[in-house]
C-alpha cells in the first residue's frame, strides 16, 4: 500500500504554502500566546532587574568594589599558623554533614514508601505524608538551627538536627519519586511467586530504587557539607562560626584561608563521593544492556 504523501517534492509543498498560506501559519490567538507570554516575560525580568538595581550604576560601582575587596583585602591568606585549629573545625563539620545525612536518609526511607502512590493505597496517608515532608524543608538550614540553637543551646548537636530535619523532608520527596518510577513488572513477579509485602519490596523494589536512593544520598551530603559551613554563624558549630567571626572582626586574610579550606574540602568530597558511587553502583551502569551485549 502506497502511502499518498510520499511523492511529494519540496517543490510540491512550496506550492501548496503558496496557495494556501494561512492554512500553513499559525493562528492569530496562537501568535497573540506566543507574544504575550515571551514579552510578558521579558518585561517581568527587566522590572525585577530594575526593581532590584541590577540597571543602576551602584551595582556596577559596588562590583568594582567586590572585586578589590576580594583582589587587594583577601589575597594571599594568612593564618597559617592557626591551620590546625582551623583543620579540626572542618573535621567537625564534615562530621556534622555525615550524621544529619545518615539521619535524615534513615528516617526518610520507610516515609518514602508512605508517600509513594504505588506503594500506599490510603490516600490520605500518602498526602499527609507528601505534605508532612513539604513541611520539613519549607524551611532553611538556618532557620531550624535558630531554632535548635534556642531549644537545646550552642553547638554542633543544633546543626546535626537541622540538617537531619531538612533532608528527611527532601529524601522522602527524592525517595518516592524514585519509588514511583519504578517498573511493576519485577513487583508482580515476585507477587506471582508468592511473595508477601515485605519480599515485594525485598526483591522487586530495593533491586531498581537502591542505585537511585545511594546516589542522591551521596549528593545531598555533599551539598551538606556546604550548609554545615554556614551553620556555625547562628551559633549551630562547624567552621562558620570562625569564618564569621573573622569577616566580622575585618580579618579577611584569615577568612580567605578558611574559604579556600572549604573549597579544597567540597572538591575532595566530590572526588570520594563520585568514587563511592561507582564502588557502589558503577557496575549496574557499566554493564551493557543485554541486547548490545553481541552484534545481530
Amino acid at each position: 500500500m502506497t502511502r499518498p504523501f510520499a511523492n511529494l517534492t519540496e517543490a510540491d509543498i512550496a506550492a501548496e504554502k503558496a496557495a494556501f498560506p494561512r492554512a500553513f501559519s499559525a493562528s492569530l490567538r496562537d501568535r497573540l500566546a506566543f507574544w504575550f507570554k515571551w514579552g510578558g516575560g521579558t518585561l517581568l525580568t527587566f522590572y525585577c532587574m530594575y526593581r532590584f538595581g541590577f540597571l543602576s550604576g551602584d551595582f556596577l560601582h559596588g562590583m568594582g568594589k567586590f572585586g578589590s575587596v576580594v583582589v587587594g583585602q583577601m589575597f594571599p591568606p594568612t593564618g597559617w599558623a592557626q591551620l590546625p585549629t582551623f583543620l579540626k573545625v572542618m573535621g567537625e563539620t564534615i562530621a556534622m554533614a555525615f550524621i544529619g545525612t545518615l539521619l535524615g536518609a534513615v528516617f526518610a526511607f520507610p516515609l518514602g514508601f508512605l508517600a509513594s502512590k504505588n506503594m500506599t493505597r490510603s490516600r490520605p496517608l500518602q498526602f499527609g505524608t507528601r505534605r508532612f515532608a513539604d513541611l520539613l524543608r519549607s524551611f532553611d538550614y538556618l532557620i531550624w538551627a535558630l531554632i535548635f540553637v534556642r531549644a537545646i543551646g550552642l553547638g554542633p548537636l543544633a546543626g546535626i538536627m537541622a540538617i537531619a530535619i531538612v533532608e528527611t523532608g527532601t529524601f522522602i520527596k527524592l525517595y518516592s519519586e524514585a519509588i514511583e518510577n519504578l517498573d511493576r513488572k519485577q513487583v508482580d513477579g515476585v507477587t506471582a511467586a508468592g511473595g508477601n509485602g515485605l519480599q515485594r519490596i525485598r526483591f522487586g523494589v530495593l533491586p531498581q530504587v537502591l542505585p537511585m536512593m545511594l546516589s542522591n544520598t551521596l549528593y545531598m551530603f555533599e551539598h551538606n557539607v556546604r550548609s554545615a559551613s554556614i551553620l556555625g554563624i547562628v551559633g549551630a558549630g562547624g567552621i562558620g562560626f570562625l569564618l564569621a567571626d573573622r569577616l566580622r572582626a575585618y580579618e579577611l586574610q584569615e577568612a580567605c584561608l578558611i574559604i579556600i579550606l572549604v573549597v579544597l574540602t567540597v572538591y575532595a568530597i566530590d572526588y570520594l563521593s563520585q568514587v563511592l558511587r561507582y564502588y557502589l553502583i558503577g557496575a549496574e551502569e557499566r554493564t551493557p544492556p543485554a541486547d548490545d551485549a553481541e552484534p545481530r
